[in-house]
């Protein structure tokens, strides 16, 4: 049995969780979170905890079980204390602006790359060269900070680029001149 899967996810103060259906609806004070879960999977709401039990012991049941457990406890995590991702711009004349639409990227393009926040979404820059990347939904906060690094991921010669904070980059070795 899923040993993740198994454990109920606890329901913290100020925080209400409601299901209609499959659908399940988390409200905190970071936010509104909602999320239809697959068919298989039967969640039940108690007055402090979230279950999810599985109809049998096939392999994709239990891969559904550990999946939904996780996705409902992230629901939790995100609207109680969101979540959050730091990028480091690095290069001479690299640096991020805040707009009121998001931020404007400057990273040696011919061009300003516009990055706007989609909704639920809020992005800061800190001293021109950290961008925060902030929100209740764990998934929309990584797949927009993955999106602001490929406008410029960091390159191994002279480790220009965007990365994410704490990332290490493998530095490879320039052309040796010819003798």
């Amino acid at each position: 049995m899923s040993r993740i899967g198994r454990k109920p996810v606890a329901i913290p103060k100020g925080v209400t969780v409601s299901l209609d259906g499959r659908t399940l609806v988390v409200k905190g004070p970071k936010g509104e979170l909602s999320r239809t879960f697959h068919p298989d999977m039967a969640l039940s709401v108690g007055a402090d905890e979230v279950s999810v039990a599985r109809p049998t012991e096939e392999n994709r049941h239990k891969a559904l079980h550990g999946l939904s457990r996780t996705l409902v406890q992230n629901m939790v995590d995100g609207v109680s204390k969101g979540f959050a991702k730091t990028l480091e711009i690095q290069g001479v004349g690299y640096k991020a602006e805040s707009k009121p639409y998001g931020i404007n990227l400057i990273v040696g393009l011919s061009h300003q790359v516009k990055v706007e926040a989609p909704k639920g979404i809020k992005l800061s820059v800190e001293g021109n060269v950290l961008v925060k990347v902030e929100g209740p939904d764990k998934e929309l906060v990584g797949q927009v900070a993955a999106e602001i690094r490929q406008v410029r991921p960091p390159e191994p010669y002279k480790g220009k680029g965007i990365r994410y904070q704490g990332e290490q980059v493998r530095r490879k070795a320039g052309k040796t001149g010819a003798k």
